[in-house]
């Protein structure tokens, strides 16, 4: 029996490996020829990225993690540095493909070097995939919508010589394959209105069209359209294998646990569907005027509320949110104090833990494409407050393609390294948003409790992300022979 080794590459942070493992835990699960070997770069040291790979590692022993070297972002190049600590890997990248090449070589029982799987600001990699004569695929943790928008700017770009920067502020709508609604430009990802940022993701889209396939975390009933307009462009083969969810969080420690307890504990004291949470997602943290705007929004909107409270990074730095030392520093004066029997202000939050709870009736959300599979595979309607990346796409489609959720405002957009010039949402705005949330009509309830039940048979032996997996098993397979 041949066995087939596997070289994943994602980039650092949790949102992005979180998914990505789940991905390998998959492929080993359903295929006992396969093996994953991550190669991890790291920008810091983080300890849940370390309790969550040492988890794994101890669960699966067919998935094995390598570190690379760590290397510090340059604090003047805080925008290229993703992009320049993956082309200073490709190196140690090499170094340690040879020697599972030459492991394998030298022990029959050993699996053979089947193919990479990158994570998508990885394209660099290809190179050194073809260096060693095997496929590269694309995992793309986003939607399919976003793929085919990559490849349709990149298209326009480059054979009609149509500049994308020029829709910024605009308010022209497009019609693109992969959406049945004409899209407005207001909701276009930053990054494709962006000059600085605009030369890397043509770049990147015409990279992917070099790979073997792209794999993504999304499912055929979601995203039908999208997929479908694959089968009319020039581009590899897609595999919609998802909804990928980390569900048993796999890496937290009895800390995170004791603070989940006293989580569960409120939620369990308050009536079904009644409570509104509020996440923003891994880099999601707002300053003090825009807390107290969410403060009073909430307060005036009379619905019980649970909220992740987290603080932005410096300005200008490429870091994490963090929790406040103290929140009452930074919310309105006694609003903690009038709150008290009606909602909870909380820092880390154990996310599918709270989505899965029966008391949680809405989610106020960034909108990240890991958040929006969650509330759909627990039926949690989504009030969309997007941030940066491709959340304001992702907020189109469940507002208006899909029919899943409200707006709190749909085109908000953010720079992803904060330059202290953010717009702040009015508590009115939010008070709108949670109140329509929380008061959706039930025939909205009714259509997301059917996707949500579509997106776990889709996963389940013969659901369409299953055989989607069973093709990419067969096609990576298949290069061995």
């Amino acid at each position: 029996m041949k066995k087939a080794e596997l070289v994943f590459i994602p980039t650092p942070g949790i949102s992005h490996l979180v998914s990505t493992v789940e991905v390998a835990k998959l492929l080993v699960d359903r295929d006992e020829r396969l093996s994953v070997t991550f190669l991890i770069m790291k920008i810091r040291s983080d300890p849940k990225i370390d309790r969550f790979i040492n988890s794994v590692s101890t669960a699966c022993n067919r998935i094995r993690f390598i570190d690379l070297p760590k290397n510090e972002p340059d604090p003047n190049q805080p925008r290229k540095f993703l992009y320049s600590l993956i082309e200073t890997q490709i190196p140690h990248v090499k170094d340690e493909v040879s020697k599972l090449v030459s492991q394998s070589e030298s022990s029959p029982d050993s699996p053979t070097l089947s193919g990479f799987v990158l994570d998508m600001f990885c394209t660099p990699m290809i190179d050194v995939a073809n260096e060693f004569g095997v496929p590269s695929y694309i995992f793309l943790t986003s939607g399919a919508a976003f793929l085919s928008l990559q490849f349709y700017v990149q298209a326009l770009h480059d054979e009609q010589k149509v500049d994308p920067a020029e829709f910024k502020g605009s308010d022209a709508e497009l019609v693109m394959p992969c959406l049945a609604n004409p899209v407005p430009a207001k909701v276009l990802p930053s990054v494709l209105l962006n000059k600085e940022w605009l030369p890397t993701m043509l770049h990147q889209a015409r990279r992917f069209r070099e790979t073997k396939g792209i794999i993504i975390n999304t499912f055929e009933e979601l995203e039908s359209h999208a997929i479908n307009s694959f089968s009319e462009e020039n581009t590899p083969p897609v595999y919609p294998v998802g909804p990928i969810l980390n569900l048993n969080r796999d890496g937290d420690c009895d800390e995170e646990s004791d603070k989940y307890k006293d989580i569960k504990q409120w939620l369990d004291d308050q009536p079904l569907s009644s409570v509104v949470y509020l996440c923003f997602g891994s880099m999601g943290g707002f300053g003090e005027d825009q807390v107290k705007e969410i403060a009073w929004g909430l307060e005036q909107s009379g619905h019980r509320f649970l909220w992740s409270l987290r603080q932005p990074p410096p300005q200008g730095k490429m870091e994490p949110p963090s929790d406040y030392t103290n929140p009452r520093d930074v919310l309105p004066e006694g609003f903690l104090d009038r709150t008290a029997n009606t909602g909870k202000i909380i820092g880390w939050a154990p996310q599918t833990d709270i989505l899965a709870h029966p008391s949680v009736g809405g989610f106020v959300s960034h909108c990240g494409w890991n958040s929006i599979l969650e509330s759909i595979w627990f039926g949690v309607p989504i009030a969309a407050w997007p941030l940066y990346a491709e959340q304001q796409l992702n907020a189109f489609q469940m507002i208006v393609e899909l029919g899943l959720g409200v707006e709190i405002k749909m085109d908000y957009r953010r720079e992803f390294i904060s330059d202290g010039n953010e717009t702040v949402i009015s508590a009115g705005e939010i008070e709108r948003g949670v109140r329509c949330l929380m008061e959706l009509c039930d025939e909205k309830r009714e259509k997301l409790k059917e996707m949500s039940g579509k997106s776990r048979k889709a996963l389940e032996n013969g659901g369409s992300s299953f055989t989607w997996l069973g093709r990419f098993i067969q096609d990576t397979m298949d290069h061995l022979k």
